[in-house]
């Protein structure tokens, strides 16, 4: 009976959405508020039964036989609850009505947070709506089967395990950044005081949905065998697109805090990065698109799934165009400041976001246009690949990063160019020497050095940064500099390190396949691979065929046992790579198949990924940053209206040198 207390439980939670939509709207804060926790309650509650169900292995619920199976262990048996398209949803749920618990008990009262919980609400009722009528885990099976069909074996993994949660939180995250730009949008208050209650959950959305991405990319690095960390999959990008506005949100927010301006802009930047996480959400679940991220390929659920987006993204924009003619603008500002260094900031990301867009969509639409014959064959299977991302975006990531330091060295309203240049001096040239370095040492070309040079630049641009704010007060000073100083100053870094590792591995990666019966060795890269021989081993709900082979490098050898698993329930197999790790890079050693025509010859890929971990950790700093601003946000009490107007930053004799900062960001 447990499962149908889960059904109650999220009919309950509908109810309780819709009240508190209805009261939040109609400005009835504390009733709406106490709705939005027992929203959250029921929600939480429903989602645990789900989960114990899958503990359990109850195969009469349809969720847990198609999901689950007996020999799975305990995490990937908790993982099974999300791990598919009906309990996603269900997660999804959660945590958009976590989020507006969330608001419900820690926001300051008033028609703001009140019109933000009634948007909230009416955003928990449409998921409802389509979890409890379209794709309901809850369903029971006449005639239940002795054992499951398993979980998909490429999900069983703890970084995919943790993958969708953290995807979610940053995904749902943005409908709560909707929710307060609506809020404002309705009662015509997209000022100072918006941004500055609207900039911790953009903060912490955008942080969310970076360890989300992350983790997804660790998972396809060492999981999928193919040895890349990113393959631009329609699905990995539409996470990326709305992360990349999210950034822009979480910057122009600044210029709204601090300066007043740009307050239009701010706000459509919020709507659209809630229209590109349903975007996103469309393109997993519809159908649509063929790919190990994706969760659902049923058209039907697709086209309700549709029908939903344009709803919801139309009475968005909707909104915005009825709203923003009436927002004030802020003060004006030479294009040689901190305003303007932020306004290209916005302006690179947001174009990057839509260069993602149409690599990503125009494949589908041509393959449509074909099926309806509106189109030759030829052109409805163009495929859009690596070549163009790497040519559209590359340019824009670069651009970004050379303005990175100046936006954080530039004071606000007006800065000189010339002392600010004289300024950043030391971190040109740097960055220049290390540039050529690397090109002189890995004899890889110009777009190396270019992202060495980016990136080195953006770390120590940075860092001069940190050393000017500190001043005369040394090392003591230095550590004391406040926590939003800091996450700013440890994102960029992490952008800095991100780039430098991604161009080093892109450009300097090598690989090769051997094939080698035991005894035989190969080398590569100063390494010395001496195959052993395969053996066979149980798993716990896998047999794999396992490798031994023996690696030499430096006079020290080591052991690599490289797998190929084969799962007997799914009747599906993974690639279990193995990686030795080295502060240059990763040499990474997959088993093939055996060769047909040759007995007991296997082939063994080797590859070398130079700095491939200096990706990984980039992107945990920039989370890291994220989160040490916000949670610098939550430590600081709200001004007064005196206080606020005595922090208006103002131009002080060094902002007039170009060398100061008005106030920090």
């Amino acid at each position: 009976m447990i499962i149908e207390l889960g059904h109650l439980l999220a009919f309950l939670a509908l109810g309780a959405a819709a009240g508190q939509s209805f009261l939040g709207l109609t400005r009835n804060g504390e009733a709406a508020r106490r709705l939005a926790v027992a929203t959250a309650m029921f929600t939480a509650l429903s989602m645990l039964t789900l989960i114990i169900s899958f503990v359990r292995l109850d195969f009469s619920v349809a969720l847990v036989a198609a999901h689950s199976h007996s020999q799975k262990p305990l995490l990937y048996k908790i993982a099974g609850a999300w791990g598919n398209h009906e309990g996603s949803m269900l997660l999804w749920c959660l945590i958009m009505s976590a989020y507006g618990a969330l608001a419900a008990l820690f926001m300051r009262e008033g028609k703001l947070r009140d019109r933000a919980l009634g948007v909230q609400g009416l955003l928990t009722v449409g998921s409802f709506l389509y979890l409890l009528f379209v794709s309901s885990p809850f369903m029971r099976l006449i005639d239940p089967p002795f054992d499951g069909a398993g979980l998909n074996p490429l999900l069983q993994d703890p970084a995919v395990a943790l993958h969708p949660p953290f995807l979610y939180m940053g995904y749902v995250g943005m409908s709560f950044v909707f929710s307060m730009a609506a809020a404002g949008l309705i009662n015509g208050e997209i000022d100072r005081e918006w941004a500055r209650r609207t900039r911790p959950w953009a903060l912490g959305a955008w942080s969310f949905l970076t360890i989300g991405i992350a983790l997804g990319a660790i998972w396809a690095y060492y999981e999928l065998g193919w040895g890349g960390w990113w393959f631009w999959d329609p699905v990995e990008n539409a996470s990326f697109m709305p992360w990349l506005v999210a950034a822009a949100l979480v910057h122009s927010l600044i210029v709204t805090e601090k300066r007043g301006g740009m307050a239009s802009w701010t706000v459509f930047l919020a709507v659209l990065a809630f229209c590109l996480s349903l975007l996103g959400t469309f393109l997993v679940r519809s159908g649509v698109l063929t790919s190990v991220h994706a969760f659902a390929v049923d058209p039907a659920r697709g086209t309700i799934l549709l029908i939903g987006l344009g709803i919801a993204g139309g009475a968005a924009l909707a909104l915005f165009a009825w709203r923003a003619p009436t927002l004030k603008a802020g003060p004006e500002f030479d294009p040689v400041s901190r305003e303007g260094a932020l306004v290209l900031n916005n302006l690179f990301l947001s174009v990057s976001s839509a260069l993602v867009l149409v690599g990503t969509v125009t494949p589908m639409v041509l393959q449509w246009l074909g099926e309806a014959k509106m189109i030759s064959p030829e052109a409805a299977s163009m495929s859009i690949g690596e070549p163009y991302f790497q040519l559209t975006l590359a340019p824009m990531v670069a651009f970004l990063l050379l303005f990175m330091p100046l936006a954080q060295a530039a004071p606000w309203r007006k800065a000189e160019v010339g002392p600010l240049m004289k300024w950043l001096l030391p971190s040109a040239v740097v960055a220049i020497l290390a540039a050529i370095g690397a090109m002189a040492l890995g004899g890889w070309g110009v777009f190396l050095g270019y992202g060495v040079l980016v990136g080195v630049w953006a770390i120590f641009g940075v860092g001069q940064d940190l050393v000017r704010r500190a001043g005369a007060g040394g090392f003591k000073r230095f550590i004391k500099l406040p926590l939003t100083v800091w996450g700013m100053a440890i994102a960029h870094m992490g952008m800095g390190l991100f780039v430098i590792g991604a161009t080093v591995e892109t450009a300097a990666r090598t690989e090769q396949t051997f094939p080698l019966s035991p005894g035989q060795s190969a080398e590569m890269s100063g390494w010395k691979f001496e195959f052993q021989g395969v053996t066979l081993v149980d798993g716990p709900n896998y047999v794999a065929t396992r490798a031994d082979i023996l690696a030499t490098h430096d006079g020290r050898t080591e052991l690599l046992q490289p797998e190929q698993r084969s799962y007997p329930v799914s009747e599906m197999g993974t690639t279990e790579v193995a990686i030795r790790k080295t502060l240059g890079g990763d040499m990474y050693v997959a088993l093939g198949d055996q060769l047909r025509d040759q007995a007991n010859v296997w082939r063994l890929r080797i590859a070398h990924h130079p700095l491939i971990d200096w990706v990984f950790g980039g992107a945990g700093l920039i989370a890291l940053g994220g989160f040490m601003s916000l949670a610098a946000r939550l430590r600081r009490r709200a001004p007064t209206n005196a206080e606020t107007t005595a922090t208006e930053p103002v131009a002080s004799s060094a902002d007039k040198t170009g060398a100061g900062v008005g106030a920090s960001a």
